[in-house]
């Protein structure tokens, strides 16, 4: 994490370079692991979201504009729009928090969701690999999304200094059990433009409701992905947006049904995210239990 003085001195340094000279306010919302987000008002009252890195892995705001791109383009959903991204800042127009009791916001998340996963293409994978968090995605070019998702989104894990001191000889290999179980436990189906990060917090809204999609680890992938992370972490986490899930699910079956036992599956899918935290935080959000609750019956 970067110290106050090198937050400021790159902050101002995105500011002359984008010729912003009229703010009139910057407030820092988060100071996080990978990025410092910063919201600017200038004086006309208009308001960005400047995100900087004082060491940004390389093409992180790069990776991360191409995909918002993508998703707008291709997926046809709403992202906040681009103003300009450099090796270590990326801005942004300026959105406002989703509200978890606006049942037609949720209605219009599930529609807009159904949406981007009827994009459908010939692999899995991406043209290029990307990051979660400060951790490269992978994303070569693959016929097989049991194997994509085995190699590229559970094992690669597994060499990551954090993942070999915290998870057991057993856990490792019921992990390596249940990769090789894939084909029994999840459909097979085509790979569809997916979000690759899809939980509560990377929903906003401009101000007439629209959803907009932040952050993104965009790839070519099963869409259950992004349904069974939003599904695990609202079960987990029952303030993010609980009574809104149900709303957003029905919508989405309105527009593409989704295979039975999804909800069953959700645990499966989130395997990643927490393997990825656990890579970067170590035992936060008591990582290791809920990894061991998932993989228990492939021990």
């Amino acid at each position: 994490m970067s110290n106050p003085s090198e937050q400021q001195a790159l902050l101002q340094a995105v500011l002359l370079d984008r010729q912003i000279d009229d703010a009139r306010d910057t407030t820092l919302l988060t100071g996080g692991m990978v990025n410092d987000v910063w919201m600017v008002t200038r004086i006309s009252t208009e308001r960005l979201v400047i995100k900087t890195a004082v060491q940004a892995p390389p093409s992180l705001y790069d990776v991360e504009a191409e995909g918002l791109c993508q998703l707008r383009d291709l997926g046809g959903v709403r992202t906040p729009e681009v103003l300009g991204v450099g090796p270590s800042w990326l801005v942004l127009e300026a959105c406002l928090s989703a509200d978890p009791a606006d049942r037609n916001f949720w209605a219009r998340l599930g529609r807009a969701t159904a949406g981007l996963h009827g994009v459908q293409g010939d692999r899995f994978g991406w043209h290029r690999d990307g990051w979660l968090g400060l951790l490269p995605q992978r994303n070569p070019w693959t016929e097989d999304g049991h194997t994509f998702f085995a190699e590229q989104r559970l094992l690669r894990y597994l060499p990551e200094p954090n993942v070999e001191a915290l998870l057991s000889p057993q856990d490792r290999r019921a992990i390596e059990h249940l990769c090789a179980r894939l084909p029994e436990l999840i459909p097979a189906g085509p790979p569809s433009l997916t979000h690759g990060d899809f939980w509560p917090n990377n929903i906003v809204m401009t101000a007439d409701g629209t959803p907009v999609f932040l952050d993104p680890a965009v790839s070519w992938m099963w869409p259950e992905v992004d349904l069974g992370m939003m599904h695990y972490v609202v079960q987990a986490v029952p303030e993010f947006a609980a009574s809104a899930i149900p709303v957003f699910v029905e919508a989405y079956q309105d527009v593409r049904p989704l295979e039975p036992g999804w909800q069953t599956r959700a645990p499966l899918m989130f395997l990643r995210e927490l393997l990825s935290m656990l890579a970067h935080e170590g035992d936060v959000w008591d990582c290791v239990a809920r990894i061991r609750d998932i993989i228990r019956p492939f021990a």
